[in-house]
């Protein structure tokens, strides 16, 4: 246990030496905001376009133990939201691979793309095979954790275990009768994000109101997507993608899973895409999260563990006892 506290507290220093951040403006791929880890770019050509998938590519540091995490982003997120967990996989022996998916942060944002879960795992898929990474565990977090749902449906034999950390997708928002939108309308809206409305959200959303100061440099981190030269194509990806994520439910596919699954819950997370645009009665029932925590688990045979006091973003939350249970997990 001193090891795993000293493993966490050496994560934790990232965050809490970090200067505070002000309010500024990034370029399109997140230039101007640093990494915790070296970024490398996989040249891709998908749907008739040359793109660039940024991602870091950690080795262990201690004895390697032969294995490789792939840790995938949430929709509101990049794949630096994810630091205190590759510090804490790196010493555990993990070689740890985290890609910004296209469209997101320090990844290419293409005109006129196609945007699918399916396409994501395809375009992940193909980045781990030409880096040598076979059969990874795939951890996956909020729209990540939707991804990774899709990755494991389209790729059982390339998976060794996934774990869902708070993943939305666990209900489906269209059948529940929350209303359309389109991608002209979720445009509209995009431009009109900013620090404050992203902050707003995320305390109602994520931290069930108790707010903390380092949580700042990650709503500042996607603020300045939208404040820079490339707000256009950044609002206009965010709104594709949040099409997608309405338009591609994978709950219905669940009892499809045949890798070993973990599914980590916050049980204060009432996350549900569109609920703004349904009825107060419907938007009441939307995003029970220990609710449906509980019925995906019981419906993919996954291993579940609730974590009642914390919300939609437990790694960032709770780092030292998120970390705890995703070790304990992983080594089962």
């Amino acid at each position: 246990m001193r090891i795993f506290t000293a493993i966490v507290a050496t994560a934790m220093a990232y965050v809490f030496s970090a200067p505070a951040f002000a309010q500024t403006s990034y370029g399109p791929r997140l230039e101007g905001f640093d990494y915790p880890f070296e970024v490398k770019n996989y040249q891709l050509l998908t749907q008739g376009q040359q793109l660039e998938m940024a991602y870091m590519d950690v080795a262990p540091v201690t004895t390697a133990n032969g294995k490789t995490a792939v840790l995938l982003h949430g929709k509101n997120f990049c794949a630096a939201t994810w630091h205190a967990s590759i510090k804490v996989l790196t010493q555990q022996g993990y070689r740890v691979v985290v890609p910004d998916q296209i469209g997101f942060c320090k990844s290419s944002k293409p005109q006129g793309y196609q945007f699918s879960l399916a396409q994501l795992a395809a375009n992940t898929h193909s980045l781990l095979n030409s880096i040598g990474v076979t059969r990874p565990v795939m951890i996956g977090h909020s729209m990540g954790g939707m991804l990774t749902t899709r990755y494991a449906l389209q790729y059982p034999h390339d998976v060794e275990k996934i774990v869902l950390v708070n993943p939305i997708g666990l209900e489906d928002w269209q059948a529940e009768g929350v209303p359309y939108a389109t991608i002209d309308a979720l445009y509209a809206n995009e431009l009109k994000t900013s620090f404050d409305s992203i902050k707003a959200y995320q305390l109602k959303f994520y931290y069930d109101g108790n707010w903390q100061p380092e949580y700042e440099q990650w709503v500042n981190m996607q603020a300045g997507l939208y404040g820079g030269a490339g707000k256009n194509i950044v609002a206009m990806n965010q709104a594709q993608t949040s099409e997608m994520i309405f338009t591609q439910p994978v709950v219905h596919e669940f009892g499809n899973i045949r890798v070993p699954a973990v599914l980590i819950i916050g049980g204060k997370d009432r996350t549900a895409p569109g609920a703004n645009r349904a009825s107060k009665e419907l938007a009441a029932k939307l995003g029970n999260y220990p609710q449906l925590g509980r019925a995906a688990a019981k419906a993919m045979r996954a291993t579940l563990v609730e974590l009642p006091k914390l919300g939609h973003s437990p790694q960032v939350e709770a780092e030292q006892e998120f970390h705890q249970v995703l070790l304990k997990h992983l080594a089962d």
